[in-house]
């Protein structure tokens, strides 16, 4: 559920009950600036909408200095393979031509559109960069996923599923091939041991460079909204 904070701009928070609070808490996320205020299972509503209003003007100091969410709309620029794009309506089908990305429809439903696109395109180059890296190690996977995780960019279990971010395809093509090389490392060594380490930089030579960006700008790939 969610409350509208009035005010310039209006802020959206949303309003969670949990088993484990103790207390009223009030969260900024540092990778999308969603706002979610958490109250315990007895706690009255009202008492955490005060909660909210008496900290109102943290809230707004700190969300000023936050990342700008990227809404899609047309003549919006979004993140593609580390270069920006600009979406354009389109006939037919979806195009990428050049730094344009031409989209069919009207603005409603244009979030779901390029939400689709840019999923099935993350599936075409991770999974060719899965097949690569998985030959050169000699050691297949299982299945490979895709979701929109917050606390990790790729896993792979014991059992040889490997998982990505389909938000990898907002970032340069470095990138998304160091992570694949790092996960699909793991169906060798289960670990972050040196042994690791050497098998990443056979998989993907020069690996420290994507790995930096990522740690320096990956958080910027959760400002694009789909949703």
């Amino acid at each position: 559920m969610d409350h509208i904070l009035p005010g310039d701009p209006p802020v959206a928070v949303s309003l969670r009950r949990s088993a484990r609070a103790r207390r009223l808490s009030l969260r900024i996320s540092g990778t999308d600036g969603r706002v979610t205020l958490t109250l315990p299972l007895r706690a009255r509503l009202g008492d955490g909408l005060e909660f909210l209003r008496e900290r109102e003007p943290w809230l707004r100091g700190h969300l000023s200095r936050a990342p700008i969410a990227i809404l899609p709309t047309y003549g919006t620029r979004i993140p593609l393979e580390g270069r920006p794009v600009l979406l354009c309506p389109g006939e037919g089908r979806i195009v990428l031509d050049g730094d344009r990305l031409h989209l069919p429809g009207g603005t409603e439903g244009l979030s779901g559109r390029l939400a689709a696109f840019l999923k099935a395109t993350a599936r075409d180059r991770i999974a060719a960069a899965c097949d690569r890296h998985a030959a050169a190690l000699g050691r297949p996977y299982r299945k490979l996923t895709l979701r929109d995780t917050r606390s990790r960019w790729g896993s792979c279990t014991s059992d040889g599923d490997l998982m990505f971010s389909w938000r990898l395809i907002l970032a340069p093509a470095p990138v998304l091939d160091y992570v694949v090389a790092h996960e699909v490392g793991h169906l060798a060594e289960m670990n972050h041991s040196p042994a690791f380490w050497a098998l990443v930089e056979g998989l993907c030579p020069g690996h420290d460079a994507p790995r930096e960006w990522l740690r320096r700008e990956g958080a910027g790939l959760h400002r694009l909204r789909l949703s």
